[in-house]
């Protein structure tokens, strides 16, 4: 297989295909609303965020943030295109944030915030969950906080 996967920092030039991957995953993961508040994310919040290109195609995006001086490493927004979805390109875009984070001496916990739909991926991953929050993103959106456990 002569397939070509890398991981780059996220350019503001990514944008309007990674709202496009984001839109395609509605509503099977994300909320409607939820793209609006990606939009914010991207143009308010981005800390470190990375996009997965493979065979010079982006196929998909995920994020790192920080909390209390950099003790808190949290995953955010992680987003495939769904027709890559299942071959092992989240997971190792998942690893690539959780060796950056491990790598960083301030790094106490690491964290990521999910929905009841994708909780399995994170804990498969090695994340133990810790709290549930009912219909937290939006209706029938449930949040689950989990920890890196390894």
């Amino acid at each position: 297989m002569d397939n070509e996967l890398i991981i780059r920092e996220y350019d503001i030039y990514d944008k309007p295909k990674l709202i496009e991957i984001l839109r395609s995953n509605v509503p099977k993961y994300f909320d409607v609303s939820e793209v609006d508040d990606f939009k914010d994310y991207m143009d308010n919040e981005v800390e470190k965020y990375f996009v997965v290109e493979l065979n010079k195609e982006i196929v998909g995006s995920g994020g790192i943030n920080f909390e209390n001086d950099y003790k808190i490493g949290k995953i955010s927004w992680d987003i495939i295109n769904p027709n890559f979805q299942g071959i092992r390109i989240g997971g190792k875009l998942l690893k690539h944030r959780i060796e950056l984070l491990k790598s960083m001496d301030s790094i106490e916990i690491i964290s990521v915030r999910t929905s009841q739909l994708a909780y399995k991926f994170y804990e498969k991953h090695g994340f133990a969950l810790k709290e549930i929050h009912k219909d937290y993103w939006a209706q029938g959106f449930d949040m689950y906080k989990m920890i890196f456990e390894g």
